[in-house]
């Protein structure tokens, strides 16, 4: 797949959790392309790491301290970038956390349910304020971030799951809301990419069950897992015109074919149930022989 170059020249791109890890490349991915980015995460220094690495590819990079599952912070960054720019184009909620580790009846309950206001909350927040000012201009991306877990039971990881599955069902709902104004809502599932995320598996030990043996053995392998440029590729085509018509679904960075989704494949996905979260039975699945996967 040829990525043509500046293919988001004029954009504006707000991102969530881009302080490190898959924000951060997305950061400097949506940067190069062309876009002016406004980073958010909860930690300065980190931000303005990213800000420099924009700035060296040309771009102007706005960077605001902001913890999303905070409803005053959310809309303020929204806000602020709509003050500062005029409009924006894309919108990446990439902040996200595991939450307690542990099964259901010995973890924290606080913990669980903050994991959901930064997870589904924050995703909630931010969405919330952007979508009338993407209305208003008749276009619009928002790219939003689930994971494994929301599509398979992660033993002891039930916060991020949970949180995860409702990301999923959030997304599929918005982009039928919004269809009608030429804006598009799809999730990315990353696959598992070495960020702090897995470092909080290996610190947890044995509560973390079968998924601390899966990461400790990428680590030893040292492949680390998925590379972070992948979803960062992926948040791009879908940020992008090559991805105009696809709206509603879960992709998976590592393991789905986007990268060979021309327009026709993705008018052939439209009113299928592929790449969504569905039940599994006849009746979804049935009359669906020959239709592309």
């Amino acid at each position: 797949m040829t990525v043509p170059q500046g293919e988001l020249a004029g954009r504006v791109a707000v991102i969530t959790g881009g302080g490190r890890g898959i924000g951060a490349a997305i950061a400097v991915r949506f940067a190069r392309a062309g876009a002016q980015v406004v980073v958010a995460s909860r930690t300065h220094a980190e931000l303005e790491d990213v800000a420099r690495r924009c700035g060296e590819l040309g771009a102007r990079c706005e960077v605001r301290v902001a913890d999303v599952s905070s409803r005053e912070d959310a809309f303020g960054l929204v806000d602020s970038a709509l003050e500062r720019f005029g409009r924006i184009d894309v919108l990446v909620n990439a902040a996200g956390v595991y939450g307690p580790i542990g099964t259901v009846a010995e973890v924290d309950l606080d913990h669980w349910v903050q994991a959901l206001q930064v997870n589904l909350v924050g995703t909630l927040h931010t969405c919330h304020r952007v979508v009338p000012a993407m209305v208003r201009a008749r276009r619009g991306s928002i790219v939003n971030f689930s994971g494994g877990g929301a599509t398979a039971p992660i033993s002891r990881f039930s916060a991020y799951g949970v949180s995860k599955a409702a990301v999923v069902r959030l997304t599929e709902t918005m982009a039928q809301e919004v269809a009608e104004h030429g804006i598009r809502v799809n999730a990315i599932a990353p696959g598992a990419v070495d960020t702090r995320l897995q470092d909080a598996v290996l610190e947890a030990g044995e509560r973390a069950g079968d998924l601390y043996d899966r990461v400790r053995a990428l680590r030893e392998s040292g492949s680390g897992g998925t590379p972070v440029e992948v979803p960062a590729d992926l948040a791009l085509f879908l940020a992008s015109d090559r991805s105009l018509g696809l709206s509603g679904r879960l992709v998976s960075a590592p393991h789905d074919p986007w990268r060979e989704w021309t327009e026709r494949r993705i008018e052939a996905l439209a009113g299928t149930p592929w790449y969504t979260l569905r039940r599994i039975d006849p009746h979804t699945l049935g009359g669906l022989e020959g239709r592309l996967p």
